[in-house]
């Protein structure tokens, strides 16, 4: 099992500083989402000429690697024309993903729109990931969904992936977003899932204690083992049955920016996963 971090967690940071931090705490990875508050990667300045080969020697210095590129791209507008655009900008960062290394790009369903059914929504989902994996397949970038929204639940992705068939799919596999959205214990999760999962989110929250009458209303951001969130029955469900790609934590600084800051949250994790796991992951 290799460890990461996204870079939600501390978004404004620029390139040279997330990867000195992420060394320094002996993760194995960075998942990029934001590098100063952008994320169009493929236009900065660290990600295309003379910038892209040194981050490139950055990386393979560092011991570093990106396991996921998270993308913005939501497949759930019942405009075709923006479902378009969607996949353009999937097909710019798998662009920068094979020449990163990455496995993989993140994308999203996500939501029924108002004036949509459920069905069209998966529908229009399944089309447009299909249509973005045809179209990446020769870099040797899979498109891997996150399991989000209302089709949180490992049954309804699956459903997604199904409707999609094609075989360089996956999930970024998200168990707390399900645990919350429709109280899936991660074992369900991952039996549905099985191989599917392909990237692991990890992260934890407190149930609201606030009375508003929305089962869905967000859950409240904490440090990792402060939660309501079996995160640690999580790492020993991923350990037992031999999991060996990358779990990411997601430090949601970017959408909460009271919770802690990254230099405390991210030394914290990696604390936290030693003690769980009992080994160091020290990279080799």
């Amino acid at each position: 099992m290799k460890i990461s971090f996204s870079t939600l967690a501390c978004p404004g940071w620029k390139l040279d500083s997330i990867l000195a931090v992420a060394q320094q705490e002996h993760f194995d990875g960075v998942e990029l989402r934001f590098v100063e508050n952008d994320d169009q990667l493929w236009k900065r300045p660290e990600f295309f000429g003379t910038g892209l080969r040194s981050t490139q020697k950055k990386l393979q210095d560092l011991g570093l690697r990106i396991p996921c590129l998270d993308t913005s791209c939501f497949f759930h507008d019942p405009d075709r024309k923006v479902r378009r655009r969607m996949i353009e900008q999937g097909e710019r960062m798998a662009e920068l993903a094979a020449q990163l290394g990455s496995p993989g790009i993140r994308v999203f369903g996500d939501t029924v729109q108002p004036g949509a059914t459920e069905v069209a929504t998966r529908n229009w989902i399944s089309e447009s990931i299909a249509q973005l994996g045809q179209k990446i397949r020769p870099l040797g970038v899979e498109v891997w969904i996150e399991s989000h929204g209302d089709f949180a639940a490992a049954a309804k992705t699956v459903e997604v992936l199904d409707g999609a068939g094609v075989s360089s799919l996956g999930v970024v596999w998200d168990p707390a977003n399900a645990y919350a959205e429709c109280d899936e214990e991660p074992e369900t999760g991952l039996r549905v899932l099985g191989t599917r999962a392909r990237h692991v989110h990890v992260k934890d929250a407190k149930r609201p204690q606030r009375p508003t009458g929305d089962p869905k209303q967000l859950w409240d951001p904490v440090l990792i083992g402060e939660g309501d969130f079996p995160a640690a029955r999580l790492l020993s469900i991923l350990s037992s049955c031999g999991y060996q790609r990358f779990i990411s934590f997601e430090w949601e600084k970017k959408w909460h920016p009271q919770i802690p800051d990254p230099e405390v949250a991210l030394p914290h994790f990696m604390s936290w996963v030693r003690q769980i796991l009992g080994v160091g992951f020290e990279r080799r």
